[in-house]
């Protein structure tokens, strides 16, 4: 006990020195610290609603909950949870119901439950509707689509939404895969943007509203235009991964757990919506880091991956068992991935080189002849393009062109509402 004792009187001042080090390491203002540092500049004497999750902190992991809560010159009157909730005490498609958060005592209104656009009853009152979440930059994140559904909602009604703006974690310059098409409009692809889009959730926001992007949830709607303001960060630059930023990362959702998930999850989250094809390290220690299967052999998929030449990934065999979901408790063979040149690569391309190869070397594990269905896969994809073309010979270049189409003159399209 006395070596145990004596080991922390020790290490306390290098854990304080860490501390403060990773204070000073801290380059970049989110919105919710611009906004407090103006003061609360454009709430003060209005009703405010929140819409938030774990993610809305401040770079000292104060919740925006509180913050706003605690300041005189705001009136915070009611919380609005998408999916997972405002607490994060729902996992993944658990539906939501409303509540009194406890910490406040404030009424918390469910949108990832019976309704997952706020009605006119949940909006009553309110004067100005702000948002505050971590985006991940990729189209199928369902955060994005809650907040196109909140602006929605309030444009009628003359409500402004307020939105925090956060860092992009894939950076401000990867744009990546196809516009969404008609009918695979859905809550994972709501709007007519690339897949990997590279633009925060602030310049996204300003984007579907000026660009009359936001048409419903099927997309099938008369685009709706609301009153609409960014709190922009300070320090951020488009070239920022958010390990650059110094600020903490929490997890906005229980399956992106690192500051680097955000980059796996949009280059394998499209393959993990073929069930029964392949685990994704969902269920396990590396969510989206994996490609695996219990009848897999790792060296022969690493060996006929890496004959592909793909630029900046590497790949190294592994063996686990998932603790839970797919294939829980069996051995899994598989191939973990890394980004070595994140710049170069073709970061949602790996997946489908994956599913090209498993063809090769598993003629009778044929990603869509396995498979329990395909529905969400041509949702998140935006298209049944992909999957058809790549159902005929299973050659990732028959759909490359395709995947990539809309990438430059979305890049021309989004410089347009660049803020940083």
């Amino acid at each position: 006990m006395r070596k145990i004792l004596l080991a922390l009187l020790v290490a306390a001042p290098l854990f304080a020195f860490i501390n403060q080090a990773s204070a000073a390491d801290v380059k970049v203002k989110t919105g919710i610290e611009v906004l407090r540092d103006r003061g609360f500049e454009g709430l003060a004497g209005k009703r405010v609603g929140l819409v938030t999750n774990p993610s809305g902190v401040d770079s000292q992991l104060r919740s925006t909950i509180d913050i706003l809560f605690n300041a005189p010159e705001v009136n915070l009157v009611a919380l609005y949870g998408p999916e997972h909730g405002v607490r994060g005490d729902v996992y993944a498609g658990g539906k939501i119901s409303d509540s009194i958060d406890e910490v406040t005592g404030l009424p918390v209104y469910s949108l990832y439950g019976t309704t997952r656009k706020p009605t006119q009853e949940m909006l009553k009152g309110i004067d100005v509707m702000v948002y505050d979440i971590q985006d991940v930059g990729v189209r199928s994140y369902t955060f994005i689509s809650t907040l196109g559904l909140v602006m929605e909602a309030c444009a009628p009604l003359g409500i402004e939404v307020m939105v925090l703006d956060r860092p992009n974690p894939l950076g401000g310059n990867k744009i990546e895969g196809c516009y969404v098409e008609q009918p695979f409009n859905s809550f994972v692809s709501q709007y007519r943007i690339p897949y990997v889009y590279g633009l925060t959730v602030g310049e996204l926001a300003v984007l579907i509203n000026e660009e009359g992007l936001n048409r419903g949830q099927k997309g099938d709607q008369e685009p709706v235009k609301c009153k609409l303001s960014v709190v922009p960060m300070e320090g951020w630059t488009r070239d920022m991964l958010y390990e650059a930023t110094g600020l903490p990362w929490v997890l906005p959702s229980p399956n992106i757990p690192f500051k680097d998930s955000p980059m796996y999850y949009a280059a394998s989250g499209v393959c993990g919506e073929l069930y029964g094809f392949m685990n994704i390290g969902v269920g396990y220690t590396l969510p989206f880091q994996v490609f695996g299967a219990t009848w897999l052999d790792p060296v022969k998929l690493k060996t006929e991956l890496e004959s592909y030449g793909l630029e900046g990934v590497s790949f190294r065999t592994i063996w686990f068992k998932p603790f839970s979901g797919s294939q829980k408790g069996e051995l899994v063979g598989g191939l973990q991935f890394f980004f070595t040149d994140y710049e170069k690569a073709r970061i949602t391309e790996v997946q489908f080189y994956v599913i090209q190869a498993v063809a090769e070397l598993y003629p009778d594990k044929k990603a869509f002849e396995v498979i329990n269905g395909y529905g969400l896969f041509d949702k998140v994809c935006g298209t049944d393009y992909v999957r058809k073309e790549l159902s005929k010979g299973y050659k990732v270049n028959e759909i490359i062109d395709y995947w990539r189409k809309d990438e430059d003159s979305f890049r021309i399209l989004a410089q347009k509402y660049h803020i940083y």
